[in-house]
């Protein structure tokens, strides 16, 4: 894959994460550059999410830096550009008093701020993420009465409203079906191929996402970078590295 940018959205150097004394990730170093996509697997209890929380900015290393589009992390203010949806994010109340449209709206908060005016753009920004998620028919149901699948797209069409550069997720497929699985995995990688937006996502099916994943990160205190996604699963290190709570979800998408 040729990368466009010299200047990688992350720039990850020497990080660790220790609490009360116990190190819970160690050395941690990797560049992310625009256009990527890459899953993140591991153990629970690895470092996965704690990792993904550092790079936001919600966690504080131990030690280490962290670069974001070539500034510090503590020089860092564009967080618009970042699309983040959280660990059950789409597991919400089904009496939550929001619609689908309402939902998506809160992602331009981040772009504009929480007092300005809603402008043109702001409606283009949310009708382009409802379209691109397949919900524009949602708009006006209540988030609560949606399915998982159809939550899970509500949810990364809010983190798409702000025009994000990067879409990180973690663990969103928590609660949905298999078919709903690979319909959204579809839609990410078309994220990824026509609109150019660098996904990350921390996923337990790697055997679903292993045809269009461009770079795999296998995080267990350490990380191990596998560059070649489509070798891993042959890989004998794989599951002793990984632990026993991986489900190969075969991709049958190219199957008649």
């Amino acid at each position: 894959m040729q990368l466009k940018f010299k200047v990688p959205i992350f720039d990850v150097v020497n990080l660790s994460f220790q609490v009360r004394g116990q190190s819970i990730l160690s050395n941690i170093s990797f560049k992310i550059f625009e256009g990527e996509y890459i899953a993140i697997i591991g153990p629970n209890g690895g470092g996965k999410t704690t990792l993904i929380r550092m790079l936001l900015g919600l966690e504080k290393p131990t030690s280490g830096e962290i670069r974001l589009f070539g500034k510090k992390l503590k020089d860092f203010k564009e967080w618009y550009k970042i699309g983040y949806v959280p660990q059950r994010a789409s597991l919400v109340d089904e009496n939550f008093p929001a619609t689908v449209e309402d939902i998506v709206k809160m992602g331009r908060i981040a772009k504009r701020g929480i007092f300005a005016g809603s402008s043109q753009k702001d409606k283009e920004q949310v009708e382009d993420a409802m379209l691109k998620m397949d919900i524009l028919h949602l708009r006006d149901k209540m988030v609560g009465k949606l399915s998982g699948g159809q939550r899970q797209r509500v949810m990364i069409a809010r983190a798409l409203a702000s025009s994000p550069k990067i879409l990180i997720l973690d663990e969103p497929n928590t609660g949905v079906d298999v078919k709903s699985q690979q319909r959204f995995y579809s839609l990410l990688s078309k994220l990824n191929k026509e609109e150019n937006i660098t996904i990350l996502f921390i996923t337990h099916d790697i055997g679903v996402i292993v045809d269009d994943i461009g770079r795999l990160f296998t995080i267990n205190q350490k990380a191990i970078i596998c560059n070649d996604p489509k070798k891993m699963l042959s890989c004998d290190d794989m599951s002793e590295l990984y632990g026993t709570d991986a489900h190969l979800l075969h991709n049958h998408k190219h199957e008649h």
